[in-house]
């Protein structure tokens, strides 16, 4: 069993993990797909799309690279380390396979790509499927049988059965100065209420026990297509939410930003309809800060929201992710972050330093923040974060809380609370009388100790 680090990375997804089992060797062998996934859930969506595609058509999907007859590498363009971690990814899928195809965000930016590694077979950008399935057509052409190449009905995964990434938007509608998102997955583009619900309905029918909903602005779901109602289904976040938690899952809210409308998920929380969590990227507290972010200035009225939200769903998880080391920041402006910090309380805290981003309007402000002065704000940021996870924590000790089980091994059972997102929050621990326990199980726990992310627990009797 892992224990959860403190600095892990808030914009990463789950790892890719591949489960098919591939049409035997030989004669009737399948033509092969490798995948390498990188970058946020919405990605790893992408990737899951990618194959369900390439699965219908008669492809099987490999874990390896010496199994596959191409590579398909989806790359991140989110910050500068994580193009290069793109870039390392793209050239190891050379050195070890030699055919790779490349989509995702960095596909965005084709020359960037082929001018470190112009033997890339093709490269396309964001949710381009269709060009993917024509690149990998063109490099390994497709061999479907019917009576062997049966696609699963929820679709082809690449995380664990019981819970699933549901992305209910593309783009996104704001400027934000330090963000490039929208220049490459272009504006909202929200999908109609009753198709969301549907593949919701199929996830929860194949075995899936948590909803996580994803999109670049999960509180402006609808805005561009007017709420539109369809098929009895109307597009807003707050419907939405009703309707996905009719249908028994878990269900978990990530990125959302508090507009005022927000307040009307939490009666649906403290009924149980959804997880009693919020994912919202506040990024930082002075209002200077967030100007020069081109981000709404309002810290002071968003601690009197999560007051009413708490006064309303007090056991609510709040979870947020913050830039330090922004142009301009001063001294003053990062202590008001601090201070603000130790105001809100928040559950669960994410910390990135401020990085140049090809094409970001934030590269041309004046007052660069040195790097080592980034490294000392980010280190006593996430110090005061850590205090505040670690006392939160120690509350829980002697409290019943329902788990879902991630993975057992024999050492013990990993599983998650409720105020705990897959990857980017903590775990619980059962390091005895887990026998007999399944991954996905919902289990109750009575928590016996703490650390300053993570917590362990017995098992209730049933």
């Amino acid at each position: 069993m892992s224990q959860n680090p403190p600095n892990l990375r808030p914009d990463l997804a789950p790892r890719a993990r591949l489960t098919e089992t591939p049409r035997p060797a030989g004669r009737d062998a399948q033509p092969t797909i490798g995948m390498v996934s990188l970058g946020c859930p919405k990605a790893l969506v992408d990737s899951e799309r990618i194959l369900t595609r390439l699965r219908a058509e008669g492809y099987a999907i490999s874990p390896d690279y010496q199994g596959a007859d191409a590579v398909i590498v989806n790359t991140c363009g989110f910050l500068d380390s994580a193009k290069a971690e793109s870039l390392d990814a793209i050239g190891e899928a050379l050195a070890e396979n030699g055919r790779v195809i490349v989509t995702g965000c960095l596909g965005a930016e084709p020359e960037y790509i082929t001018g470190a590694h112009p033997k890339v077979l093709a490269v396309t950008g964001p949710h381009q499927y269709e060009q993917v399935l024509d690149a990998v057509h063109r490099a390994v052409p497709p061999d479907p049988d019917p009576f062997i190449d049966l696609l699963p009905a929820a679709g082809v995964k690449l995380t664990p059965r019981h819970f699933s990434y549901l992305k209910i938007s593309e783009g996104c509608n704001h400027a934000c100065k330090f963000c490039i998102i929208p220049d490459m997955r272009g504006r909202l583009a929200s999908r109609p209420a009753h198709a969301v619900l549907r593949e919701a309905e199929k996830l929860v029918a194949s075995g899936v026990r948590e909803l996580l909903v994803i999109s670049q602005d999960t509180s402006a779901y609808g805005v561009d297509i007017k709420h539109a109602e369809e098929r009895g289904h109307r597009a807003h976040i707050t419907d939405l939410a009703r309707d996905l938690g009719s249908l028994g899952a878990w269900v978990r809210l990530h990125y959302v930003y508090p507009y005022p409308h927000v307040r009307n998920l939490i009666p649906l929380m403290a009924e149980g309809l959804v997880l009693p969590y919020l994912d919202i990227p506040f990024q930082h507290a002075h209002p200077d800060t967030l100007r020069r972010m081109a981000r709404p200035a309002a810290a002071a009225k968003t601690l009197d929201e999560i007051a009413r939200w708490r006064s309303d769903c007090p056991e609510i998880t709040l979870r947020s992710t913050f830039i330090v080391g922004y142009p301009g920041e001063t001294e003053a402006e990062f202590q008001t972050l601090l201070d603000w910090l130790d105001e809100a309380q928040l559950d669960r805290v994410g910390c990135f330093q401020y990085e140049n981003v090809k094409g970001a309007r934030s590269n041309a402000l004046p007052d660069h923040v040195p790097a080592e002065l980034k490294q000392e704000r980010w280190e006593r940021f996430m110090e005061k974060a850590q205090a505040i996870s670690a006392a939160k924590l120690e509350a829980k000790i002697g409290q019943t809380l329902p788990v879902i089980i991630d993975e057992i091994d024999h050492e013990g059972a990993t599983c998650r609370t409720q105020a705990d997102a897959p990857e980017i929050d903590g775990n619980l621990f059962i390091d005895e009388g887990f026998e007999g326990l399944t991954v996905g199980q919902i289990v109750n726990v009575t928590v016996d100790d703490a650390s300053d992310y993570d917590l362990w627990g017995t098992l209730l009797e049933k």
